[in-house]
């Protein structure tokens, strides 16, 4: 861009000078010879006059040309100050500093719109999932006004408004939970302990729920430690295997393997469930994103974003495959090194 200005301060001066030049020898030519003249100055101050006027018109041509760009991208930033991110600049200017300017503005500007649109999705989400267990306790809170109820009604509808403040207590967390993890660029409270036994403990955690469906459980648990936060590790396991259990129908299989390796903790979770289709798939790990639009599901789309995140953060990846009316399969892999037991 220097050289760009440079080459433009040179051109007007050559200019200037080419247009004195054509001007003298205009005027001489003309047969006004300026040695014969008592006073040559008026012809001289003319002939500066004039270049000076055309000097000064090429220069806030060219000036106004070179700032151009700079004036829209100050309209453009107040625009974008006032809340319009569907504003563009064109990024095909000669100079390429002005290029680079206007190409990242354009992408700051896609970024501010992508988060704009996210924290949209996420107030109407939010409005949505408190919503609805408020509804439900309100109404049989109403319902258990009457005094008419039976003992069976009374008992039905207490353990309705329980089921939903609890819906309303586990979204608040996931929702503090998963604010305070994208805040958060390190993990803190880090302890060595043994990773083989969270997963038999996320699985007796989760017995009440497996149970009674009469799943089969295949463990394949090497002995091994582990560097991390254990509490956060656990919120994976519960929600990775929370789901298997969730969509696995009854007398299902759930298959959980955990190895070392030389630079990396690997953890599959498995199951014979109803699958995913890959639209589905491809969204799972975004905030509030449920496979069912009918939202008939427990959950509020948390679960997976959270499990995103932890693993994340802990320098590790989530991988998922998934066939529908084949199952699921959860791959975790977590950094070492290994201490194996």
């Amino acid at each position: 861009m220097w050289w760009y200005f440079v080459s433009l301060v040179f051109v007007i001066i050559l200019s200037f000078l080419l247009l004195l030049s054509i001007l003298a020898y205009l005027y001489i030519s003309l047969g006004n010879d300026l040695v014969q003249h008592r006073n040559p100055f008026p012809p001289i101050l003319t002939i500066i006059l004039f270049s000076l006027i055309l000097g000064t018109t090429i220069t806030l041509t060219v000036g106004r040309k070179v700032l151009a760009p700079i004036a829209d991208l100050i309209k453009a930033a107040k625009e974008v100050s006032k809340g319009n991110f569907e504003i563009h600049l064109d990024e095909s200017h000669r100079v390429s500093e002005i290029s680079d300017v206007a190409h990242h503005f354009n992408i700051m500007v896609q970024e501010l719109r992508s988060i704009e649109t996210l924290r949209n999705d996420f107030v109407v989400n939010v409005s949505h999932e408190f919503k609805t267990p408020l509804a439900a306790i309100e109404g049989y809170a109403t319902l258990l006004q009457d005094d008419s109820l039976s003992k069976e009604e009374h008992d039905e509808y207490t353990g309705m408004i329980i089921d939903s403040a609890r819906q309303l207590t586990t979204l608040s967390g996931n929702i503090l939970k998963i604010s305070k993890l994208e805040n958060q660029e390190l993990l803190t409270e880090q302890t060595e302990y043994r990773l083989d036994e969270q997963l038999r403990q996320a699985l007796l955690l989760l017995e009440p729920a497996w149970g009674p469906k009469q799943l089969s459980l295949n463990l394949d648990l090497e002995e091994l430690r582990y560097y991390g936060n254990e509490e956060l590790m656990m919120q994976v396991w519960l929600n990775v295997l929370g789901n298997a259990v969730k969509f696995t129908p009854e007398g299902g299989e759930i298959s959980v393997s955990l190895r070392p390796g030389p630079s990396w903790i690997t953890a599959v979770i498995s199951d014979t469930g109803i699958g995913m289709a890959p639209k589905v798939r491809k969204h799972i790990f975004e905030k509030f994103y449920q496979g069912d639009p009918a939202r008939s599901a427990e959950g509020n789309g948390l679960g997976l974003p959270l499990v995103s995140r932890i693993i994340s953060l802990s320098g590790g990846t989530v991988e998922v495959s998934s066939e529908p009316g084949v199952g699921s399969a959860f791959t975790i892999k977590l950094p070492g090194p290994v201490n194996v037991k």
